[in-house]
């Protein structure tokens, strides 16, 4: 009876350790770079040994992978899904940018992406490219959701809804990060920022 629970037990510590590595990391990523990225600090900072770090991480760039997969999948949980659940692909946008806005204030990796992605912008680097495939599926969904409010008039027509997607999440990257430490403000700033963008009225 016993066996069952010492391996749970070892899978909660194993899960734990990574998950407090994972948030030293996307700290230190956003702080100093990919390159600059240090895994001795990353290791002390989340309170573990190298030895720790090296157990889960085979390097720098494995580790970097699951700080972008997870700060992805940790976004799509907090912001996205719960867009999605709006039937009007408006309110779907506006539902996002304060989801955003709140995450922004929240969570170590807020940042993370967009210092990633300024500092490999143009490289073929594996960081890179995994940002760059979710990054074209989110404006591509972005793009869905403004074709179909354009289609029901609350989105008035204007530049190519690819476009429209990225200047809309290029927004909620740049300003959620600038006034993520000004609650409440923060969501009235980022809103009004993207309504501008998307050329609909205050709300």
């Amino acid at each position: 009876m016993s066996e069952p629970v010492v391996r749970r037990t070892q899978v909660d510590r194993r899960a734990k350790t990574r998950n407090a590595l994972l948030v030293a990391a996307a700290r230190g990523l956003a702080t100093y770079g990919y390159a600059n990225l240090v895994l001795e600090q990353v290791a002390r900072d989340a309170g573990y040994t190298r030895g720790a770090l090296y157990h889960l991480f085979a390097n720098k760039e494995e580790l970097a992978l699951a700080v972008v997969e997870w700060v992805g999948s940790t976004w799509d949980a907090e912001v996205r899904q719960p867009a999605l659940d709006e039937a009007d692909p408006l309110d779907a946008l506006i539902t996002m940018t304060r989801g955003h806005a709140r995450y922004c204030r929240q969570h170590e990796g807020a940042r993370v992406i967009l210092t990633l992605r300024v500092e490999l912008t143009g490289q073929d680097h594996p960081v890179g490219r995994a940002m760059a495939g979710t990054y074209d599926v989110l404006e591509a969904g972005c793009a869905d959701l403004v074709t179909a409010a354009r289609s029901d008039g609350s989105i008035p027509a204007g530049p190519p809804a690819r476009l429209m997607a990225r200047a809309f999440l290029a927004i909620l990257e740049s300003v959620g990060i600038e006034v993520a430490d000004s609650p409440p403000y923060d969501v009235e700033l980022l809103e009004r920022a993207v309504r501008g963008v998307l050329g609909v009225p205050p709300a």
